[in-house]
């Protein structure tokens, strides 16, 4: 009986004759397949709600989230995680991206070492994983051993499991608790995940990382108001950002911003509350960081 060759490995036969068009009716379907991202993640909203719960609440309690891939996948991963401190002040641990082959792989094709099953278990191992944690495993095929044995070893000692994959009914999606199944179909070149199967991880991606962000506490409407001032745009961004949450004009907003040691975080607070920027940032450290709880703290 022949086996049935997983939808990312399938030929598209609507891309069949792109090597002898224009190149702009090239880019064109191109661009027509990515059109159909977003649609096949729209069906799986509920599951990827589901997962940023689940993960969120595990953070609260001190838990950490671990991204585990190989390839396009593990990049992704890692990608999404190194984005996390700057852009919402957390620490770099409590977010990671595990890639088979270790971090030389970002930047050289390491992929014989997706084959190895334990080694997904052993470097989750390694990096000190515990029953709190969040574990959500990523790729195409849902078929990659490295993937699958770090997901069954993070869900047998306890972990949130979930797998994001662009096949359905797969191995990883089994060994999983929730599993996000973004069907985007064949590919523009068959096989080559890292072109729609990788744009919809990357926005699943996105969408676990800023929904498990807003849940924790780390954005005020819509506004990333635990940014870390690392650069100068971000130093303006941060002046901006206190200017409009706190109804205050530049100058003032500069004045706080500068006796606060440029912690935006702090600086809201100060502005807030009147504290000082000793007890605003004692007050901070209390709460995880959560600007709303340190405000309560403090008297008007």
């Amino acid at each position: 009986m022949k086996r049935m060759l997983p939808v990312t490995e399938q030929e598209n036969p609507r891309t069949q004759s792109i090597d002898s068009l224009p190149t702009i009716e090239a880019v064109r379907l191109i661009n027509d397949e990515d059109k159909t991202v977003a649609f096949a993640i729209e069906r799986i909203l509920p599951q990827i709600a589901a997962a940023i719960d689940s993960i969120s609440e595990r953070m609260k309690a001190g838990g950490r989230l671990f991204y585990v891939g190989t390839g396009t996948s593990g990049r992704l991963g890692v990608l999404d995680a190194a984005e996390i401190p700057p852009t919402y002040g957390l620490e770099p641990e409590r977010v990671r991206g595990i890639i088979a082959g270790g971090y030389s792989a970002l930047y050289q094709a390491t992929e014989a070492s997706e084959d190895d099953r334990e080694a997904g278990a052993r470097d989750l191992r390694e990096a000190g994983l515990s029953p709190v944690d969040s574990v959500v495993g990523l790729a195409a095929s849902g078929r990659t051993p490295y993937t699958i044995g770090a997901v069954e070893y993070a869900r047998s000692i306890g972990c949130f499991t979930a797998a994001i994959v662009c096949t359905p009914d797969s191995d990883l999606a089994r060994a999983s608790e929730i599993a996000i199944e973004a069907i985007v179909g064949p590919e523009v070149i068959t096989g080559s995940t890292r072109m729609k199967a990788g744009t919809a991880q990357k926005m699943i991606l996105n969408m676990i990382s800023t929904g498990s962000m807003i849940r924790l506490g780390y954005v005020k409407g819509n506004r990333m108001t635990n940014l870390r001032s690392a650069n100068q745009k971000l130093k303006e961004r941060s002046l901006r950002i206190l200017m409009t949450e706190c109804g205050i004009d530049e100058p003032a907003a500069k004045r706080l911003f500068a006796v606060a040691g440029e912690d935006l975080r702090t600086a809201i607070v100060m502005a807030k509350t009147g504290a000082s920027a000793a007890d605003a940032a004692a007050a901070l450290a209390s709460t995880n960081f959560i600007i709303e709880q340190a405000i309560e703290l403090l008297p008007k």
